[in-house]
């Protein structure tokens, strides 16, 4: 699977459906690149960093998460750099860690067939925490492209972390949108919260988790009319 390019400074590693792997986002800066979220497994992780190296860009020396789900995080313990997450993503990360080392991989392998199928062949589960927390926003700058990293209330989960790059006019929603794990139910009082904060940005791309590019006029009519 190749990249996909969304801006001048902003490249797609695209979802695929059967292993659920979401979007992996990198931003490359004049000094140094970002990406956004780790990967599903160090699998997917590999895969995002080779077509990085044939598109002739180099890794990421820090990669953000947006929130705390396996196919968004596993894969960290292969990350390139450091990782950031905000301080509940951590906490989450910490708490699904310490069940794994004490009931095994079983309840896990049971929780979805994409789950099944990214583990295949024995492939081990390994959970790690992110290097550097966060609580509220902050602001990188990897060279000439200013990037706000911020907590949001959101539909999918309370650990939310969305990622701005102004100056490229997109907004990375990560899966903030969705409802939540297993029968995704949306709450209607946090989608609007979340509609509001997009529509607050003023971006011109917004960037879903598992899906293609969107206008934020097509994500804030599906946060509120569902």
């Amino acid at each position: 699977m190749k990249l996909d390019r969304l801006t001048d400074r902003i490249w797609v590693y695209p979802y695929e459906e059967e292993r659920d792997r979401p979007n992996l986002t990198y931003i490359r800066g004049d000094r140094w690149s970002l990406a956004v979220d780790a990967g599903h497994s160090a699998s997917h992780t590999r895969a995002f960093y080779a077509a990085l190296e044939a598109a002739g860009l180099p890794l990421p020396a820090l990669t953000v998460l947006t929130h705390w789900h396996w196919d968004h995080t596993f894969g960290m313990h292969a990350v390139h750099g450091l990782c950031l997450a905000n301080e509940r993503t951590n906490h989450h990360l910490a708490v699904f860690r310490d069940r794994v080392a004490s009931e095994g991989t079983d309840f896990f392998l049971a929780m979805h067939d994409s789950i099944r199928r990214e583990y295949a062949d024995g492939k081990p589960v390994i959970i790690t925490l992110a290097d550097m927390v966060f609580r509220g926003e902050m602001t990188l700058d990897p060279g000439n492209c200013p990037i706000r990293v911020f907590q949001a209330e959101a539909p999918h989960t309370d650990d939310s972390t969305l990622v701005e790059i102004p100056g490229e006019r997109v907004l990375i929603l990560g899966d903030s949108t969705g409802g939540t794990f297993p029968d995704w139910t949306v709450d209607p009082a946090l989608a609007a919260k979340l509609a509001e904060t997009v529509r607050s940005i003023h971006p011109v791309i917004c960037l879903d988790g598992h899906w293609t590019p969107l206008s934020p006029k097509e994500i804030i009519q599906e946060l509120l009319e569902g």
